[in-house]
């Protein structure tokens, strides 16, 4: 499997993150996201959304990040990382949808003010944050919830859908999440997540710095 991605955005560390999990055997092809390679011809080609990160692996091309994670665990047959009892796959595919389609979106606004604006020299804008508060803590007081009564998203040992949603707040101090009354899910970050092997080994630090690429 080639992935091509820039570790320093949410969804390549989601994958990369991810295949670390699963145990995946992949390579890793560069795309400069600053650079803005993605929107290249050669790349829309491959994803016509100009978005990363993508997958090649023979013949299949394959973008949306959880997708792709759900044919590496299926293809390298990890039960564990993205289970196959019909119930607990439909709990873990209802959170990759979640992320994607709600979580992610909130999350992003924090990074974009708090993160990629600085970075380029923009000014943050405090009304959309305080436009976005209260959504977002409706948001993290869902799994906030979830997480009060199991260890990780999906039950008892992590999965992909672990990985998924600790993705948008990969960088959530410099991000400045609002999460201090959401401690389920502070728990489960600092405790089950950041100590991780997988989650380590594919950090990004301040200023988008990359301590170890895939």
């Amino acid at each position: 499997m080639e992935i091509l991605a820039d570790p320093i955005t949410v969804n390549c560390r989601k994958v990369l993150a991810g295949l670390k999990l699963i145990g995946a055997d992949y390579t890793l092809t560069k795309v400069d996201y600053f650079q803005g390679e993605q929107k290249n011809p050669e790349f829309v080609a491959i994803n016509p959304n100009a978005a990363l990160p993508a997958l090649r692996d023979g013949g299949l091309v394959l973008w949306e990040s959880n997708a792709i994670l759900q044919y590496a665990a299926d293809k390298v047959g990890n039960a564990s990382a993205y289970p196959t009892d019909l119930v607990t796959r439909a709990d873990v595919n209802r959170w990759l949808l979640w992320e994607c389609g709600a979580w992610f979106p909130s999350c992003y606004v924090f990074l974009v003010e708090n993160c990629v604006k600085p970075l380029l020299g923009d000014s943050t804008d405090q009304s959309v944050l305080d436009g976005e508060a209260a959504n977002f803590h409706k948001l993290a007081g869902i799994l906030d919830a979830r997480l009060g009564g199991s260890a990780y998203v999906c039950g008892d040992h992590p999965t992909i859908a672990d990985v998924v949603v600790a993705a948008p707040m990969h960088l959530h101090a410099w991000q400045k999440l609002p999460l201090e009354n959401h401690a389920n899910l502070v728990r489960w970050m600092s405790e089950r997540i950041e100590t991780a092997p997988w989650w380590k080994e594919t950090h990004v630090g301040e200023g988008f710095t990359v301590s170890e690429a895939a």
